[in-house]
């Protein structure tokens, strides 16, 4: 069985961050409304990002680790920039100053609701 975790856009431009065992369902229940009160006063909803693990409990560390996250460090792993993402991984006072990019990426397909 595959779990994953994943990471949605709301309407008001918050991250959502979750894990399951089948993503498509999860994903139409997001959308739908009504089963997570955090996404349901925010929809539509768009799904930015997903990795799959093969243990629920590697998901839900994955979803535990990623909700701490700074916004822009979200923002480059939903970009795959691993560079980006070991750079706000270091406490502000010990990055280097430099003028990186802040826009977010995607993910297969174009990840809205349907």
């Amino acid at each position: 069985m595959a779990f994953w975790a994943y990471m949605l856009r709301c309407a008001d431009g918050k991250y959502y961050t979750g894990h399951t065992d089948d993503l498509e369902r999860r994903f139409a229940e997001h959308c739908h409304g009504g089963f997570c009160d955090f996404t349901s006063s925010r929809r539509p909803v768009e799904l930015v990002w997903q990795e799959w693990f093969q243990t629920r409990d590697d998901a839900f560390a994955a979803e535990f680790r990623i909700k701490s996250w700074s916004r822009a460090k979200k923002e480059a792993l939903i970009a795959g920039d691993w560079d980006r993402v070991s750079h706000f991984a270091r406490p502000p006072k010990e990055r280097v100053s430099t003028s990186l990019d802040m826009s977010g990426g995607g993910v297969l397909g174009d990840g809205s609701c349907p």
